[in-house]
């Protein structure tokens, strides 16, 4: 089933934990005072929320890195550190979001006000206070606040079209479009007939987006009797608001008004309640000699029309696609008229459902792995290890000495001596590099 995609890949960095502190009490009367070093804060997570208001994924073309606050470090007195603000990140209905890594969804965002976390932040890391024990009643432990999430994500929309452009081939739908949308997402090609609908991101100059078809084929395809298919009437039918394209210039010896007559006849007839949606006239053409007479009569021919049915005016807008006039008023009458018309229900719902598979932490990965460098060096990698040690506090000689704990608690040095390590033998960690003490 083929879909226009609108895709864009972005950086999410969750904030750190806070740091826990250590810190002594020093009060009056109290003897040898006691630990008072508190927490630190958790970091800041980023959260996608889906934002009714966005169409398109453009405003990530311009902000393509999110990162959240990391908690604040734990203070004296048994102070915890504040745990920072999520981050918010508004996404249109009908994201897919996937991490660029592993290839797996993370989630389909797709009803108003829903919302997915997509990187967490780190925990606090604890204070002297949560060390002390009988044995030990003033340690000289704190711990490093967990470094937050880090992924590469990467976001798909679905697309389809907000604003359809319908009229006779040749009257400057295409060169419209190409003159309003700046982005060209990636378009699959239809494959009934010949017929491809053109699609463009549209962003206004008050920073507003939209989608915006041309819906060719309305009248070559009835005429030959050719089936739309349904995915393209699937565009059609999400199309809220029609812009017209009439040429003015009646060069191919054409009545403009004769023609808008004809397309509406079309709308009418396919049934999808087309006419329903409002419309937009768009002159086009009107840097040509006869365009403004042409244009006088249009408006005329078009007020003996109204009748009482048509109690709106039906605004016109000239414009000229080669000159570019008149283009801009055009597009913010077009969103102004969006964020008033509802959506119309959609008759086809009987899309292929992708399935979705939610992120799972996969219990039985090994704790860390041990390889050996040319120099002769032995490294050990692993989330679990490299977490520990990012949250460890070197410049203490007690916390160094319970991350050496940890670590013999894994079975490093097992595994370490079981492979040949020797007693002075460098390892090293990340960026940290100790001796191997047999």
């Amino acid at each position: 089933m083929s879909m226009f995609l609108d895709q864009v890949t972005i950086d999410v960095k969750a904030g750190n934990g806070g740091d826990g502190m250590v810190a002594f009490r020093r009060e009056k009367y109290v003897p040898d005072g006691g630990p008072a070093g508190g927490d630190g804060g958790r970091g800041g997570s980023i959260i996608f929320q889906v934002d009714e208001g966005l169409r398109t994924l453009m405003d990530f073309r311009y902000n393509r890195h999110f990162k959240a606050h990391p908690g604040e470090h734990g203070m004296s007195k048994g102070m915890h550190g504040r745990g920072a603000e999520d981050t918010y990140v508004s996404v249109p209905p009908g994201t897919v979001v996937r991490d660029v890594e592993t290839g797996q969804i993370l989630g389909d965002l797709l009803v108003k006000g829903q919302t997915l976390l997509v990187a967490k932040g780190g925990r606090g890391g604890r204070g002297n206070v949560r060390f002390a024990t009988p044995r030990n009643p003033a340690p000289e432990i704190s711990e490093n606040g967990e470094p937050g999430q880090e992924r590469k994500i990467e976001l798909e929309l679905k697309v389809l079209a907000d604003v359809g452009l319908v009229g006779f081939p040749s009257v400057g739908k295409s060169t419209l479009l190409s003159i309003v949308s700046k982005a060209r997402p990636k378009i699959g090609a239809y494959h009934f007939t010949t017929i491809v609908p053109n699609l463009g991101m549209v962003t206004t100059s008050d920073g507003r987006s939209f989608v915006m078809a041309d819906l060719p084929g309305l009248i070559e395809g009835a005429s030959e009797g050719v089936g739309l298919g349904t995915q393209f009437l699937r565009h059609i039918e999400r199309t809220r608001v029609i812009l017209h394209v009439v040429d003015m210039s009646g060069m191919e010896g054409r009545d403009p008004f004769e023609d808008y007559l004809l397309i509406n006849k079309e709308l009418e007839s396919y049934d999808l309640r087309l006419m329903e949606r409002p419309q937009l006239i768009v002159a086009n053409k009107m840097d040509m000699p006869d365009s403004e007479e042409n244009l006088a009569i249009f408006k005329e021919k078009l007020a003996e029309l109204k009748t009482d049915e048509w109690e709106d005016d039906i605004k016109i807008f000239p414009i000229s696609g080669v000159t570019q006039q008149g283009v801009a008023p055009l597009l913010n009458a077009t969103a102004d008229l969006l964020e008033v018309t509802p959506e119309f229900p959609l008759y086809f719902e009987d899309e292929e459902e992708e399935d979705v598979v939610t992120y799972t932490f996969k219990e039985d990965e090994p704790e860390f792995s041990v390889s050996r460098e040319d120099d002769a060096t032995w490294v050990l990698s692993g989330d679990k290890l490299e977490k520990l040690f990012v949250m460890t506090n070197f410049d203490r000689e007690e916390s160094t000495m319970k991350f050496a704990r940890q670590l013999r608690g894994m079975g490093v040095d097992e595994t370490l001596r079981t492979m040949g390590a020797k007693d002075g033998d460098l390892v090293r960690i990340k960026d940290f590099v100790f001796e191997f003490v047999d």
